[in-house]
């Protein structure tokens, strides 16, 4: 199968790594991968900041970056949820671009989404020797509706133990500029979030998206603590 790349700005930028992982993953699965080095934000943080005008602009140009009918692909949820929820409101008085936003959205995958329910793959030959426990983030679970698909996969890594924590489905306090205007709130959401992921006795804190993991590792880091986040695709890598 063919598919589009979509890589979140996130990751393009902080995490690359993660993005050549999922394309590694992708192939191991069968997949021609086919990346537009056009590509840049789906507009999703100027929308939740209010800049409508400015995520327009934003989606207007993904539409034309993913043309065609090829499946896209990306390892976030909560990017692909944005694209599938939120396209429609930017263009609800365009029908034209109404048609383009429904085409895109039928077209749009998360990657594990991807993996177990259209591929229907759940184990890739991976490796990972170590306990970990999987946070579901706040868009990936309540705007893209995963919560199965990572746990299958990360079931069948050979090695590695899968520990659910208390509260998996709390936010970790990072919501995009939330974490920057509440500080102090975020912080306190961030600190609830791994302290339970120590007390399951996991050594990794795994999770589907990049912002979380981002606000998760800065928390760990800071205070010097024996846990790390790590994106799923840097797991499913290791085959």
């Amino acid at each position: 199968m063919e598919i589009n790349l979509f890589v979140p700005c996130f990751i393009d930028q902080l995490y690359p790594e993660t993005a050549f992982n999922t394309i590694k993953i992708l192939e191991k699965a069968g997949c021609k991968v086919h990346y537009n080095p056009n590509q840049t934000c789906c507009g999703q943080p100027a929308f939740n900041t209010g800049y409508w005008d400015e995520s327009r602009k934003l989606a207007n140009k993904f539409l034309k970056d993913f043309e065609g009918n090829r499946l896209i692909v990306s390892p976030s949820a909560s990017c692909v949820g944005f694209i599938k929820n939120n396209y429609k409101k930017l263009f609800k008085d365009d029908a034209e671009k109404l048609d383009e936003c429904e085409r895109v959205s039928g077209l749009a995958y998360e990657l594990t989404d991807f993996l177990v329910n259209v591929l229907n793959v759940e184990s890739l030959g991976a490796k990972f020797p170590h306990k970990v426990t999987f946070h579901d983030s706040c868009s990936a679970l309540r705007e893209y509706g995963i919560k199965e698909e990572p746990r299958k996969l990360l079931s069948n890594v050979e090695g590695l133990e899968l520990i659910e924590m208390e509260e998996s489905e709390t936010c970790c306090g990072f919501g995009g500029t939330f974490s920057v205007k509440n500080t102090s709130i975020s912080s306190a959401m961030v600190e609830k979030k791994v302290e339970n992921a120590i007390a399951s006795g996991a050594e990794f804190i795994v999770s589907t998206e990049a912002s979380c993991l981002m606000n998760i590792n800065g928390y760990c880091k800071k205070h010097k603590l024996p846990i790390k986040g790590i994106h799923l695709a840097d797991i499913l890598v290791n085959f």
